[in-house]
């Protein structure tokens, strides 16, 4: 009998008993699927995470300096020496001060964010100026009072270009040279919910004296750990000791999130491939039924001539068989789920996350639900294949 003889039967007793088969394949179509499932809502994790945190700037690198007392203190200009001196590595820097003055707009006190930064923050970030312009170097040396706003605050308070117009922050007269082109979604407290000043501005109004934080922007995020090393060697010539400073990366942290999330994705995959052990020894127990009940015809064969190969040959390819369209259905079942998580997760959390299978996942639970049927179909199909043919013929 040959391979396609042996799957056509294959299939006929399958269809033969639809029901006890469809029981029989459970076991591997929750497995299958949730595995799935669980990838994919790994990969939409890992997805969503790499996007929030490339909208914040994996490229960027956050520089908080505690000091030491007034004995030791860095300036700006050495921040900015620094970046002139490492040309290859950087591609700019911000001292970035935050302002918490109140933001009014008339009548209207806004709970907007204010920060103070440089000329060249806004391109760091890779943000665009849709109205006006940009803060200019003789921004920061005049310590001008014009300011950025975000889309937010454009749409909702102002009609028209708010280029020119004033607002008051902190009590003090602010004049609006450039609106932000919309990062978010436009909403109070996104991103969009903001207004820049020039740092030199910001640090005269809080009265800070110094500059405590700075953002610098690394050329490739291939060289952030060596350009972080850099950052850290100049500050510890400097202080002497590395608690008084901290250079935070958020390429780094987002490298260690993915390896947590990849952790527990292979866990939960893990337990959840448990039931595919189940669903195979399901398999190997109605094998072993199936041997039983078709003892007389296993007899009649090998009284026919046919060899213990072809007997097991053909129970093996029947375990596999029903494993493996288990596996199908458990594909389908599990990208139907999670087209429903997907849809659930936008709609209740209200967050732009997508459950996305991936194809080696499909590939290797539809690989491995063959390899369970064909594992657990062999002891059915040894004893099917062992079994004496008179005693077979005079089983009833």
């Amino acid at each position: 009998m040959s391979l396609r003889q042996s799957f056509l039967m294959a299939i006929k007793n399958i269809m033969s008993s639809k029901v006890r088969s469809l029981l029989t394949m459970l076991g591997i179509i929750i497995g299958v699927a949730a595995v799935i499932v669980i990838v994919g809502l790994g990969n939409g994790m890992e997805t969503y995470m790499t996007d929030s945190f490339k909208s914040m700037g994996t490229n960027l690198l956050t520089v908080s300096i505690r000091g030491r007392g007034s004995s030791r203190s860095v300036s700006d200009e050495d921040m900015y020496q620094l970046v002139l001196d490492n040309p290859q590595y950087f591609d700019g820097v911000s001292p970035t001060v935050s302002y918490s003055g109140t933001v009014k707009i008339g009548t209207e006190s806004l709970s907007s964010s204010v920060s103070g930064v440089s000329e060249d923050y806004i391109y760091m970030k890779d943000y665009k100026i849709a109205q006006g312009r940009d803060l200019s170097y003789m921004d920061m040396e005049n310590r001008s009072k014009v300011c950025i706003v975000g889309n937010y605050i454009a749409s909702e308070y102002f009609v028209g270009s708010p280029v020119g117009k004033e607002i008051k922050i902190g009590g003090n007269t602010f004049s609006i040279v450039g609106v932000m082109e919309e990062e978010a979604d436009s909403t109070e407290g996104s991103t969009d919910d903001c207004v820049y000043i020039p740092y030199t501005t910001a640090a005269r109004l809080s009265y800070t004296g110094s500059i405590s934080s700075y953002t610098f922007a690394v050329k490739s995020e291939d060289t952030v750990t060596e350009s972080k090393n850099i950052i850290e060697d100049e500050l510890y010539d400097i202080f002497g000791s590395d608690s008084a400073y901290s250079v935070i990366s958020l390429s780094e942290i987002l490298d260690v999130m993915s390896q947590m999330i990849d952790i527990l994705v292979a866990v939960l995959a893990g337990i959840a491939a448990i039931s595919l052990v189940v669903g195979g020894i399901g398999i190997m127990n109605i094998m072993l039924v199936s041997v039983t009940e078709r003892t007389r015809e296993i007899g009649i064969r090998k009284a026919l001539g046919a060899k213990q190969k072809h007997i097991m040959r053909q129970f093996v390819i029947e375990a596999a068989t029903t494993s493996a369209l288990g596996g199908v259905l458990g594909i389908a079942v599990g990208y139907g789920l999670s087209s429903v998580a997907t849809s659930v997760i936008v709609s209740a959390l209200e967050v732009d996350m997508k459950v996305s299978p991936s194809i080696g996942s499909v590939i290797l639970a539809c690989g491995i639900s063959v390899a369970i049927g064909i594992i657990f179909g062999y002891l059915p199909a040894k004893k099917a294949a062992k079994l004496n043919p008179i005693d077979a013929l005079r089983y009833e």
